[in-house]
């Protein structure tokens, strides 16, 4: 395969009490009903049924949950949150797109952080995110950062994912790593901040050697 290799970042998601369980993720992290949703979902049906099981899992958790605030902490701004989605690429989970102008190759993420503790405002959220609309909605902010603090305001547990996959309670500390990560990418793929991104299957699921870097 010809292509140009380019080194792209990582982000890191630090554990701010358990410092030893920091991990890399390449595509998107999240504190919020999205972490509680990752410890909750039934293993064997997450097996059976992929991505599925986890917007079943939501379905459920939209009911129960309570959706405690935490403080998003940026360089520039602190905002109250009831979720954030931390995104290194545009893509969410199934066929959603949220952080639509993260690009992997920016040394930044791009953040969603919502504030509402309504379930009822969740669901509403639905249809405007089917149709791309969620950055004109109330309540949702869209944010740049390379670093960021997301703390529990209270004693109510917020937890955290990286991928996919649960991470640990709040605080947690997000920041990007450069050149963390090289890519080959065919000579025609388009490279621009719009343009369709490398597939993330070339990405190894599980990256644990990174942290020899």
């Amino acid at each position: 395969m010809r292509g140009t290799v380019r080194e792209i970042a990582l982000g890191l998601a630090t554990p701010v009490q358990e410092p030893e369980k920091a991990r890399y993720f390449l595509s998107v992290a999240g504190a919020g009903p999205d972490g509680r949703i990752t410890y909750a979902v039934d293993l064997e049906l997450k097996a059976k049924m992929g991505i599925f099981a986890y917007w079943w899992q939501g379905a459920r958790e939209v009911l129960n949950y309570k959706f405690p605030r935490f403080n998003v902490k940026t360089k520039d701004q602190t905002i109250e949150a009831s979720l954030v989605i931390v995104g290194r690429t545009k893509h969410y989970g199934g066929p959603f797109k949220i952080t639509t102008q993260a690009d992997l190759y920016e040394d930044q993420f791009e953040l969603a952080v919502l504030t509402t503790q309504s379930g009822l405002r969740y669901l509403s959220y639905l249809p405007t995110l089917w149709f791309g609309n969620l950055r004109n909605s109330e309540g949702v902010h869209f944010v740049k950062a390379d670093t960021l603090l997301c703390e529990p305001t209270d004693g109510e547990p917020v937890y955290a994912q990286v991928d996919g996959e649960p991470l640990s309670r709040l605080p947690v500390e997000f920041k990007i790593v450069p050149r963390a990560l090289k890519l080959l990418v065919p000579e025609a793929l388009p490279e621009k901040a719009n343009a369709r991104q490398p597939k993330q299957s070339w990405i190894p699921s599980h990256m644990d050697w990174l942290h020899s870097l």
